[in-house]
């Protein structure tokens, strides 16, 4: 079985370039099941939207997470607690909207479990991520509760998101960062069979400041004249990575990076 996860849709060019790709992406690399990070996917690059989130899962996204811009636009309060198929950190201040984890059941009758969990370094204040963790793993069994776990990580820091790929290590079939926008060359299998990557990536134009119009990121960073920070709108790149993976023990048989079209270039 392959998963395809999508890092960070970022504005309008990430949002068009998936759903004007996806489908196809899906049938030629014959995915069974797509997870996305969509908390940049708004026109502003911060936070998504209802009619977002649905034109989404009509182009083939199975399931969305999300990270600290989550509540950015405050529609999604309300909305997050109605679709299921929508996450939010597990580790955000509860009680909060909506849920960090959840079981899904594809069309093989295969159960998988999508864990949304944000770091504690650099990031906006939430629960300790490795005592929720571990909780949650006296709590869930892989291969018990669900047939495969992935774990989107939303942090700011690699040694946090290490850790975290550690922690859950023979627990989980992918451990995957995201937030940080940029691509990190270590696919792999860990030791205890689960796959991982630091950073997931973007979907958006990297003919910028991490998604962000360069001209106006350079001007906050030289001190000039600059307004808050907005979206290149040039021609974007799809990045994550495909998993292969083992039914029978919940593990992952192999990983590879992906990246599609854009300003990066596999070759």
């Amino acid at each position: 079985m392959k998963i395809l996860f999508l890092g960070d849709v970022v504005g309008i060019s990430g949002c068009s370039k998936l759903m004007n790709n996806l489908m196809n992406e899906i049938k030629s690399k014959k995915i069974d099941f797509v997870i996305v990070n969509g908390e940049n996917a708004a026109s502003q690059g911060v936070g998504l939207t209802k009619e977002i989130c649905n034109d989404f899962f009509n182009c083939g996204v199975d399931v969305i997470t999300t990270g600290n811009h989550v509540w950015d636009q405050k529609e999604i309060m309300e909305f997050i607690d109605k679709e299921h198929k929508l996450l939010r950190p597990k580790n955000l201040f509860e009680p909060a909207p909506g849920k960090g984890f959840n079981i899904y059941n594809t069309k093989n009758n295969i159960k998988i479990g999508v864990l949304n969990l944000m770091g504690n370094v650099f990031m906006k204040k939430s629960d300790d991520v490795f005592e929720v963790s571990e909780k949650f793993m006296k709590q869930h069994k892989l291969k018990e509760d669900y047939d495969l776990l992935i774990v989107d990580f939303h942090g700011e820091i690699t040694s946090e998101k290490n850790a975290i790929g550690h922690f859950f290590d023979g627990k989980a079939t992918l451990v995957v960062g995201t937030h940080t926008h940029i691509p990190t060359n270590d696919a792999r299998i860990l030791e205890g069979g689960t796959a991982y990557q630091t950073d997931a990536g973007m979907c958006g134009d990297y003919n910028s400041v991490i998604g962000m119009n360069t001209e106006n990121s350079l001007n906050r960073f030289l001190k000039k004249n600059s307004t808050k920070h907005f979206p290149a709108i040039g021609d974007a790149t799809l990045c994550g990575v495909i998993v292969d993976c083992n039914i029978e023990n919940g593990l992952a048989n192999n990983i590879e990076s992906y990246i599609f079209g854009g300003q990066l270039k596999n070759t």
